[in-house]
C-alpha cells in the first residue's frame, strides 16, 4: 500500500504540473527519473534553457546555469535558501550535523570555528608538510611501476594518498592506505567511498525510506558501511582524547581534531564525540574526494594534451631554480614551499581548467524557504529545490566562448599571470557566505602533488581509444579508474 500510495501521489502531482504549466515558472523538462541518468544530460538542459524544472516527489527541482540566478541564490537572497529538510534527511546518516548538511546555529558555529582554524599558520605549515611527505611516497610508488613498465591506476593511488593526507591533517593519525599495510584503514576507506555513493542515490530512489525502515537492499548495505565508519572514527576520537589528557600528543594543536577537541572544552555538551565525528568527517569528505577526483581528471587531460603536459613541466622548472637537475624526490618536494607553488601560474591554470570541465562537485543546490522571484523573472515556490549545474556550465559557449569544450589553460592567464573568474560562473568552490573555506588548502594539496609527479614523470594513457566514464555521485569519480603508464621524465 505504501508503494502504491507513493506512485499514485507522484502520478497525480505530475499530471497536475504538466497540465498547468504556469507561464511564470521555469520550463518543465522531465521528472526525477531523468535527474541522475548522467551529468551530460544536464548539458542538454542548459543548452535548451538556462533555467528549467523537473518534478520530484511533491515538489519541483529547478536547474540553472545562469550566473545571475546562482548569485541570487548563494549571496543576494542567501537568507531565503537553505539545505532544507529534504536534503538534510537524505544526507544526515552519513554527514550528521556537519557543516555541509546543516543550517542555522550549527552551521554558523562550525563555520566560525573552521574559519579560524583554516586561517592559522600552524595548520597551513602542518598540512603543507604532510602534503609534501605523501607526494614523495606517491612518486616512489609510481617510480617502481615505471621501472617495471607496469600501469598504475592513477585514480586509485590519488584517492589513497589524499585519504592519507587528509586523515593525517584531520585526525593526526597515519592511515597508510597507499601502502596497504593496515587492513582496518583499508576497510574504513572502502566503506567511506561506498557510503558516499549509496547516500547520493537516495535522490533517485523514491523508496529509500521504506528500505531503511525494513533494513533491506541498498539501505541495509549503507547501514553496515556507516557502522564501520562510525566505529573507526569514534575509536580515533577516544584515542586522541586520551593522548591530550595524558600529555602524550607531542604535536599538540596541529591536526584539526585536536584543535576542535580543545575548543570543545568550552562547550562540552554541544561538542560531544558525535558532534566531533560529524565535523571532522565532513572535512574528510570535502577534502579527500574533491582533490583526488580533480587530480584524476587533471592527469587524464594532461595525457590527452601532451603539449600542455610539457608546459606544466616547464612551469615547474622555471618556478624552482635548479629543478631540472634535481632528481631526488625528497629533496625536490622539500623545496615546494608556499612561495614556489604560488609562482606556478600555468600549473594553477591547468588545474582550474580541469575544474571548469570536470568539477569535483558536478551539481549543487539549495531549498527555497519562502516564495521568491529569480533575476530572470521565474517564480520560485517555497519548498522548491534550486540547483546549479556546475558540470554543464563549464561547457556553455554563452559563458566561455566558442572553445568552451576545449581544454585550454591559457584562458586563465594574462601576461603569464593567473586571473580569477566570477565565482558564480565557475562554481566548484561555491560562493557567497558558504564559500568553501578550504579552497586555498585544496589548491595547495593539488599543486604539491601535481608538481611532484609531473616533474619526475611523463604520463600516457594505457588505452588511448577509451573515453573515460564517471560515476553519478556527490563527487565526479572516474568509473573503472584511470590506468596510465608513467615514464621517467629524465629518460
Amino acid at each position: 500500500m505504501y508503494i502504491l500510495g507513493v506512485v499514485v501521489s507522484f502520478g497525480v502531482f505530475c499530471i497536475k504540473e504538466y497540465a498547468w504549466r504556469a507561464h511564470d515558472r521555469p520550463p518543465l523538462v522531465g521528472t526525477v527519473f531523468r535527474m541522475l541518468k548522467n551529468f551530460d544530460e544536464h548539458v542538454e538542459y542548459a543548452l535548451a534553457h538556462r533555467t528549467s524544472r523537473i518534478l520530484f516527489l511533491g515538489h519541483s527541482e529547478l536547474w540553472t546555469s545562469d550566473p545571475e540566478v546562482i548569485e541570487h541564490i548563494l549571496k543576494t537572497s542567501f537568507s531565503k535558501y537553505s539545505k532544507g529538510d529534504f536534503n538534510t534527511q537524505i544526507m544526515k546518516d552519513l554527514f550528521g550535523d556537519g557543516i555541509f548538511a546543516t543550517d542555522g546555529k550549527k552551521w554558523r558555529h562550525q563555520r566560525k570555528l573552521a574559519s579560524h582554524e583554516f586561517s592559522t599558520r600552524v595548520l597551513r605549515d602542518f598540512s603543507s608538510a604532510v602534503f609534501r611527505i605523501n607526494a614523495a611516497k606517491l612518486a616512489e610508488k609510481i617510480s617502481s611501476a615505471a621501472d617495471n613498465r607496469t600501469t598504475v591506476d592513477m585514480q586509485d593511488l590519488l584517492m589513497k594518498t589524499t585519504m592519507d593526507s587528509i586523515f593525517k591533517v584531520g585526525f593526526g593519525f597515519e592511515l597508510n592506505t597507499l601502502s596497504g599495510s593496515d587492513e582496518m584503514s583499508i576497510q574504513f576507506s572502502e566503506a567511506f567511498d561506498e557510503a558516499n555513493f549509496l547516500v547520493f542515490h537516495r535522490y533517485v530512489d523514491i523508496f529509500w525510506k521504506l528500505k531503511r525502515f525494513l533494513d533491506i537492499g541498498s539501505e541495509a548495505k549503507l547501514k553496515r558501511k556507516i557502522e564501520i565508519i562510525d566505529n573507526f572514527v569514534m575509536q580515533l576520537i577516544h584515542q586522541k582524547r586520551e593522548q591530550i589528557k595524558n600529555g602524550r600528543d607531542s604535536k599538540a594543536r596541529e591536526d584539526i581534531l585536536t584543535r576542535f577537541i580543545l575548543a570543545s572544552e568550552e562547550d562540552p555538551e554541544t561538542m560531544n564525540n558525535r558532534y566531533l565525528r560529524d565535523i571532522v568527517l565532513n572535512f574528510l569528505i570535502a577534502g579527500k574526494d574533491t582533490t583526488a577526483s580533480t587530480l584524476s581528471w587533471f592527469f587524464y587531460m594532461l595525457c590527452e594534451n601532451p603539449i600542455v603536459q610539457d608546459k606544466v613541466a616547464l612551469d615547474i622548472n622555471e618556478s624552482l631554480e635548479g629543478a631540472e637537475e634535481d632528481n631526488n624526490i625528497e629533496n625536490f618536494t622539500a623545496r615546494l614551499n608556499e612561495g614556489a607553488i604560488e609562482n606556478m601560474h600555468y600549473l594553477h591554470a591547468a588545474i582550474t581548467e580541469t575544474l571548469r570541465l570536470y568539477p569535483a562537485v558536478p551539481v549543487d543546490g539549495k531549498i527555497a524557504d519562502e516564495d521568491d522571484i529569480l533575476p530572470n523573472g521565474h517564480r520560485v515556490i517555497k519548498g522548491d529545490g534550486v540547483n546549479y549545474m556546475i558540470y554543464a556550465m563549464g561547457r556553455m559557449t554563452y559563458l566561455w566562448g566558442v572553445d568552451a569544450e576545449e581544454f585550454r589553460p591559457e584562458r586563465w592567464l594574462v601576461n603569464g599571470v593567473f586571473q580569477q573568474e566570477n565565482p558564480y560562473k565557475l562554481g566548484p568552490f561555491t560562493a557567497g557566505p558558504r564559500v568553501c573555506l578550504g579552497k586555498e588548502f585544496a589548491y595547495r594539496k593539488m599543486k604539491i602533488t601535481a608538481a611532484t609527479l609531473v616533474h619526475f614523470f611523463r604520463f600516457k594513457l594505457e588505452d588511448e581509444s577509451k573515453e573515460p566514464l564517471y560515476k553519478v555521485m556527490f563527487t565526479l569519480h572516474m568509473d573503472r579508474g584511470l590506468h596510465l603508464y608513467a615514464y621517467p621524465r629524465s629518460a
